[in-house]
């Protein structure tokens, strides 16, 4: 979903600005997502290749990030179910393998 995001807003950088108007509003009642969306305010900050990658990054502390990232309104809604519906059948094919070795 970040990949989508990241090439969404690479083409279309004006679109970081609902990234960054999600975060004011939910910083004002963030609660105990408060140090997510600080460290997403200090992300915001970086240029936007820097971020892009960091956006991506495959690591436990960006794994966590993602789940308080401020990027909603970014990609459509059909944008998102045909990242949904690609995942879902990647997952059954996946499933659908014999591993009885």
């Amino acid at each position: 979903m970040y990949r989508a995001v990241a090439e969404k807003l690479r083409r279309s950088p004006e679109l970081l600005a609902i990234a960054h108007d999600n975060l004011q509003r939910w910083l004002a009642t963030a609660g105990r997502s408060q140090p997510y969306l600080d460290a997403w305010g200090e992300l915001l900050k970086l240029p936007l290749e820097e971020l892009f990658v960091v956006m991506v990054e495959e690591s436990e502390k960006m794994t966590a990030m993602r789940q308080a990232g401020p990027f909603a309104g970014v990609l459509s809604p059909k944008e998102r179910w045909e990242i949904y519906d690609a995942f879902a059948v990647g997952a059954s094919d996946t499933g659908s393998l014999d591993h009885r070795g």
